[in-house]
């Protein structure tokens, strides 16, 4: 399992003109999911999303936790992440799970997150999604569970 993490002042996600998803200052995380992923995977991508320390501690050091600070959790299905774009021009997508393997193990991620943390907020798993953010940084870092 793969997520790509971006620190956000604000980040929404809209399907067909409407939002679905929106946060004030937090994380935006755009979220692969692989053939071999499983519980385990979710249980640990959930434990750093809410933990990874990306916020300023107030002298300027990222010391700061989403679970610190309170701050919103934008979570994003994107197969496209977990692509094979080693070789050719073209991405390969069998290194991404296949639709019916990947939604149960998002919205078990999902769960995870809203379980600990208040305000969890997702886009629309398969749709196709127009993801707007202002990167506070930029930071951002690729995490894998």
């Amino acid at each position: 399992m793969l997520a790509l993490i971006q620190r956000v002042t604000t980040a929404r996600v809209d399907v067909a003109g409407e939002t679905v998803g929106a946060i004030g200052p937090g994380l935006l995380a755009l979220v692969g999911i692989e053939p071999a992923d499983g519980e385990p995977q979710v249980a640990r991508m959930a434990q750093r999303l809410l933990g990874y320390r990306v916020f300023d501690d107030g002298q300027g050091r990222m010391n700061l936790s989403l679970a610190q600070t309170g701050g919103g959790l934008l979570l994003v299905s994107q197969f496209t992440l977990a692509a094979d774009t080693s070789s050719g021009m073209r991405a390969g997508f069998q290194t991404a799970a296949p639709p019916e393997r990947a939604e149960p193990l998002f919205n078990r991620l999902v769960e995870a997150c809203r379980a600990a943390h208040p305000a969890v907020e997702t886009g629309r798993f398969g749709a196709h999604m127009v993801v707007s953010l202002a990167n506070d940084g930029p930071v951002t870092f690729l995490l894998r569970a």
